[in-house]
């Protein structure tokens, strides 16, 4: 292997060259998490055969200029593709690769570059597909907890320091309750400049409208357990090109390093191989067109077609307590506690089901009907849905959130959606569903008072009730024991 590194523009470039003579085909990462730390990913890429480029992106690390989240990816990552076409070890095929930002940075260059600078085909994992869609969920609720930890590690700076957000709080537990949350930067000792300026995006959905004229292979890795798994699986369904591959796991937003709790021995995939041979088949033209993939079944150690979804089927579940309840934004619901207070003041509403009489396979989209009443002007509603194990644990299955602006005090009907899971529950286990005003931290308070949560200064509390026939969850069933895939044969059919 050769290894070098040079300049693309101005932006620090590493390339490493597979042993032969060549001219090979590429690979481009882009990354704004140092270019250094892709170093055994390059060797990989070059040992089956591509020419490794790994980048800085603008203003990161090595590179110089301002840095901008999402402003220069397309531009900057153009250049970079006419550069490598150009060099005598390239043979002019080139694969866009990367995971969450630097997913973002490989989609950009299929999606939003035309002609001789965009690639052949892409490999994007837990992608972070704008600012709007890591800001907000999809009802427009803002996350507070994830957007913060970025800003504090990687936000306005040219380096990163991944433990900020954690040391901050260790000193200052109470520092995700300032007010207002557009001036936490100076409570957490920072100059955040474009920390205000993240929360005016609402343009959700960009990148999926424009994947409808994609043209290129596509492969999609994600996690049932990451927080961009409704984007990753939305991108994939738009994607029109020779072909489009979707593998989901039971992960988080780094895949294998943090398996969920339903992770099986089957689910242990080298990612990195399967992305070489699939890369290796697009530019081929070697893949079968159309959509396919494939999904982990959890708790149940194997995997699914992608696609693959149970029938509606509602929940027999009955509250047991709280049907009147107060959302205080003082002393909210903690998403980072699955633990129930069983005395006081009611702060949500408790329904739970009867135990499964026999094991329940739910895959796909899980929603809840609510019938309720708010006595503010606006709120949230946040329903956690949660698992009971015959084992005595309690796992996460499930969260939506949405915000509702109606007349105080008049009760209305409407659906949260809570994501998508794939998931066997054994028989005995209970479902016990939660229906609280906040999610917090993991999503910003709403004040109650109608003000926007980013520059509210003031909290209300907030009366709720929900009607005793009021709630209906619905599962995705599969109506009988599903046929088994292997993953690997439907990534690279």
């Amino acid at each position: 292997m050769t290894a070098f590194s040079t300049t693309v523009g101005e932006l620090v470039t590493d390339i490493r060259l597979p042993a032969g003579d060549g001219p090979f085909p590429a690979v481009l990462v882009r990354t704004p998490y140092d270019r250094t730390r892709h170093a055994a990913e390059a060797r990989g890429w070059a040992r089956r055969g591509f020419a490794a480029v790994v980048q800085d992106v603008r203003g990161r690390f090595a590179s110089p200029g301002e840095w901008h989240p999402y402003a220069h990816e397309a531009a900057d990552g153009a250049a970079t593709v006419r550069w490598i076409r150009r060099q005598p070890w390239s043979d002019g095929r080139l694969v866009a690769v990367g995971a969450s930002y630097a997913a973002h940075c490989a989609l950009v260059l299929a999606l939003d570059v035309p002609g001789a600078a965009r690639p052949d085909a892409v490999v994007a994992a837990v992608p972070a597909l704008g600012p709007a869609e890591t800001a907000r969920e999809v009802s427009g609720v803002e996350r507070l907890l994830s957007r913060a930890g970025w800003w504090a590690a990687h936000g306005d700076r040219r380096d990163s320091d991944e433990r900020a957000l954690a040391r901050a709080l260790a000193a200052d537990p109470g520092l995700l309750t300032h007010l207002p949350l557009a001036g936490l930067p100076e409570r957490l000792g920072r100059s955040l400049p474009s920390w205000a300026g993240l929360w005016r995006h609402h343009d959700r959905g960009r990148l999926v409208v424009r994947a409808a004229r994609a043209g290129v292979p596509l492969l999609l890795a994600g996690g049932h357990h990451d927080h961009f798994t409704e984007d990753t699986v939305a991108l994939w369904r738009a994607w029109e090109g020779p072909s489009a591959r979707l593998l989901l796991g039971p992960w988080g937003h780094s895949l294998t390093a943090a398996p969920g709790p339903d992770a099986g021995p089957a689910h242990r995939l080298n990612l990195g191989e399967l992305y070489a041979r699939w890369a290796r088949r697009a530019l081929a033209g070697a893949l079968a067109p159309g959509r396919h993939g494939a999904q982990a079944l959890g708790g149940a150690d194997l995997w699914l077609a992608a696609g693959t979804e149970g029938g509606p089927r509602p929940a027999g579940i009955r509250p047991v307590r709280g049907s009147a309840f107060t959302a205080d934004p003082r002393r909210p619901v903690r998403s980072d506690d699955l633990t129930v207070p069983a005395d006081g003041p009611p702060d949500r509403c408790l329904l739970l089901t009867p135990p499964l009489p026999e094991p329940l396979d739910v895959v796909g989209p899980v929603s809840v009907r609510l019938r309720a009443t708010a006595h503010t002007p606006s709120a949230d509603w946040a329903a956690r849905l949660v698992a009971l194990t015959p084992r005595g644990t309690a796992e996460r299955l499930a969260v939506g959130i949405a915000r509702h602006a109606q007349p105080v005090g008049h009760q209305s009907a409407f659906t949260l959606g809570l994501g998508r899971i794939a998931r066997r529950l054994p028989a005995g286990t209970r479902l016990r569903l939660e229906i609280a005003g906040h999610h917090f931290p993991a999503h910003a308070r709403n004040p109650h008072t109608g003000d926007d949560p980013v520059t509210a200064d003031r909290l209300l509390v907030s009366r709720r009730e929900i009607a005793p026939d009021g709630v209906t969850l619905t599962l995705p069933v599969l109506p009988s024991r599903p046929t088994p895939v292997d993953p690997t044969e439907e990534i690279l059919r």
